[in-house]
């Protein structure tokens, strides 16, 4: 029963690829040298190609054998999903609490507020780093979350007049806008591939 979810989703997914690259069967067997009729009986489900036959077919449609296999079972998982938001949520908590502790505690000086402006930039770009196949949008949504929702806090508990003060003495929401532009720009500031 496993082999064949495996060739229907090495079918579908081939044909999908194919369709998405806008090439035809005839083509796809062509550039790739394999008979018509074989890759006709794999996207039809009736059939698992050789390993061969695969990695002709995965060179033509520029993917790796293993990225063709790779199924995506994690996405209908709930307790993956539920573990995911609540990584998300533990970690933006823990963003907010370092950029607070650095600038708004009573004990705070020059020296760590310094120290607040330098780690917002330097964490949000090792997560730009680890992260820069993911959007600008869908990383800030993510991991800046926690920075925004700060911002907002702060509003709503101090009062606007008194948070603005507060804030930009206490160098609180200039660390939260180079966390954030950081988390949305940073990566025009790595080197590309």
């Amino acid at each position: 029963m496993k082999n064949k979810k495996r060739m229907e989703f090495i079918g579908n997914r081939i044909s999908s690829l194919r369709i998405e690259k806008g090439i035809t069967q005839e083509e796809l067997a062509e550039l790739s040298k394999v008979n018509l009729r074989t890759i006709q009986r794999i996207e039809k489900n009736e059939t698992t190609p050789r390993n061969s036959t695969l990695e002709l077919i995965c060179e033509v449609l520029k993917i790796s054998t293993s990225d063709l296999i790779k199924e995506n079972s994690d996405d209908n998982n709930i307790v993956t999903i539920i573990t995911h938001y609540f990584f998300l949520i533990v970690f933006n908590i823990a963003l907010m609490g370092i950029i607070g502790f650095l600038t708004l505690d009573q004990n705070t000086n020059i020296n760590s507020r310094f120290g607040g402006v330098i780690t917002s930039f330097f964490l949000p770009i090792c997560i730009v780093f680890f992260t820069s196949k993911m959007s600008n949008g869908e990383r800030l949504l993510k991991y800046g979350t926690g920075y925004i929702a700060y911002f907002i806090m702060c509003l709503i508990s101090m009062g606007f007049g008194k948070a603005w003060i507060t804030g930009i003495y206490s160098m609180l929401f200039p660390c939260l806008i180079i966390s954030i532009l950081t988390l949305f720009y940073g990566d025009r500031l790595l080197p590309k591939d």
